[in-house]
């Protein structure tokens, strides 16, 4: 019973460390569509496609009464009918779409299509449109609309989408073929300056083109799979393949050096500072190296004139993208030298000059930031910040590869030297749980929410003593499935009312709480082997 126990939490738990060191990241893992048909996995890793799974979302938004810029559409006569159709439709399944698009919409129209697109792409193929993972690991975006799954089969079915869809798939074509040859000369051009050939190794890289998106561009990489999802062909949409492209091929690199990189890390208590720095980016300096490492490469690639070079990476170190300008300079060297990027990556980060880049904005004041850093902090403190943050990204990583001793080790040496801080105990309670100490784990997420009402933690910021909204929701979560998993319904659902009484928690923390006071977790493996 134990070991069951342990067994099932493992999965949660894992997907919570996933959501703090890396915000917004939560689908990570999930296989890409195609790689569920075989026949597909021998295709080049390397599309652009149509997508019946966005297809369809967008018809149900159309018959919703989602607003679309039809000028750009001429081409499509047959898919602008099949709008004006689906408009008038009526019946169960429409009006059921209809309510659901009503009771979920949001000020942003932007934001509200972004959320239906990142659904799309984690659903399987109709007329059944299955979630491709559980719904524990859907995307934080997805959660709040993963009832419209479905709600989408039955407007599937009643709309007779399936026949809609071979009467517009040639118009589809028209525009894919644009794209293939945008998306051709990105990797062509991506691949030559980094002296890299792509070998099929099981990630995807998709362009999937869906003109009724219009001009909104989105981008998600849910683990191996990359997407890009693009509507009217336009310079905009090419640039955000390039980068979307670019991600692909680096992003694995950074993973296999991110020891070599975490060495730099302090400079991530620098661009913290900035206003407009990424709130995903904050606290997880590899993703903050990462996309700084894609920006610099971009710019490389296009081939700026130097005028425009200068005023891009004056840009990017107002907004918080301060590693930008040295991988640059790291690049130009890379381009004189002869081993390919996966080779010399190593080279590249050690060549950042820590102490140069600190004294660099010393003075410096960031897109609508305050005083400048030397005017509020000393580096010295700066630097004890910046080690802690190191040793607890280091910590993450380690829970991420399902490295409990590693991780416990990290998570230990925090605790001895800041024996109330927040992270490194919860960090502590997972690596508890993997190493099948539940009892253990248990006790540790008991002292983080008991650390959020403590009198001395707001005395000693620095230290991370009092528990962060995130931490603080996720453990009540943890505490409230532990003691559902133990038969314990009283216990559980208050843990989880406090999760929900938690301000500022994160979205995700909160649909899981809400999910477990409507009814006692069930694990996935559990749920599963129930069918």
């Amino acid at each position: 019973m134990r070991q069951t126990l342990l067994k099932c939490l493992v999965i949660g738990f894992l997907a919570a460390s996933v959501c703090l060191s890396a915000p917004g990241a939560g689908a990570k893992l999930l296989p890409h569509p195609r790689q569920q048909d075989e026949s597909a996995q021998q295709q080049s890793p390397i599309s652009v496609e149509a997508s019946q799974q966005i297809f369809a979302t967008m018809c149900a938004l159309d018959a919703a009464g989602f607003a679309v810029d039809e000028s750009t559409l001429g081409e499509m006569p047959q898919r602008l009918r099949l709008r004006a159709a689906l408009l008038a439709m009526r019946g169960p399944a429409a009006d059921a779409v209809r309510q659901f698009y009503r009771q979920h919409a949001l000020a942003d129209s932007s934001e509200m299509l972004s959320q239906y697109i990142t659904l799309a792409l984690v659903m399987g193929p109709p007329p059944d449109f299955k979630f491709l993972g559980d719904r524990e690991s859907l995307p934080p975006d997805a959660l709040p609309i993963q009832g419209f799954q479905p709600l989408l089969a039955d407007f599937y079915q009643a709309a007779q989408l399936e026949v809609r869809w071979q009467e517009v798939e040639p118009e589809y074509e028209s525009q894919i073929a644009r794209y293939r040859l945008a998306l051709s000369q990105v990797v062509t051009v991506s691949d030559a300056y980094l002296r890299e050939i792509v070998k099929p190794n099981g990630s995807t890289f998709t362009v999937y083109v869906e003109p009724f998106v219009g001009a909104q561009i989105n981008f998600r990489n849910y683990g191996a799979a990359y997407a890009v999802v693009v509507g009217s062909r336009n310079d905009p949409a090419v640039e955000a393949i390039q980068h979307a492209y670019l991600h692909y091929i680096l992003d694995p690199m950074v993973l296999r050096n991110q020891a070599v990189i975490l060495r730099k890390s302090q400079l991530l208590q620098i661009a913290g500072r900035a206003p407009e720095l990424p709130a995903e980016y904050q606290s997880d300096f590899v993703s903050f190296f990462d996309e700084c490492l894609v920006r610099a490469a971009d710019l490389r690639v296009r081939n700026l004139p130097e005028a425009q070079l200068q005023s891009d990476l004056a840009n990017e170190d107002a907004s918080g993208f301060i590693l930008v300008r040295p991988l640059v300079a790291q690049l130009k060297i890379f381009e004189k030298a002869e081993p390919a990027m996966s080779y010399y990556l190593p080279d590249l980060v050690n060549g950042i000059d820590v102490a140069g880049e600190e004294a660099r904005f010393r003075d410096f004041k960031f897109a609508n930031g305050p005083t400048p850093l030397a005017e509020e902090l000393s580096f010295s403190q700066v630097t004890r910040a910046s080690e802690l943050d190191r040793m607890l990204a280091q910590g993450d990583q380690e829970i991420a590869q399902k490295n409990a001793a590693g991780a416990a080790a990290i998570f230990s040496q925090v605790v001895a030297k800041y024996p109330n801080n927040a992270r490194a105990l919860y960090g502590l309670a997972i690596a508890s749980v993997l190493s099948g100490k539940a009892d253990r784990a248990k006790e540790l997420f008991q002292k983080v929410v008991a650390l959020s009402s403590s009198a001395e933690s707001s005395e000693q910021p620095t230290t991370g003593a009092h528990a962060d909204a995130q931490v603080l929701a996720w453990s009540h979560v943890y505490l409230g499935r532990i003691a559902d998993l133990e038969d314990d319904r009283e216990s559980a659902i208050s843990e989880y009312r406090a999760a929900l009484g938690v301000d500022g928690a994160p979205e995700t923390a909160r649909i899981a709480a809400q999910n477990g006071v409507e009814a006692p977790y069930a694990p996935p493996q559990a749920a599963a082997g129930s069918n």
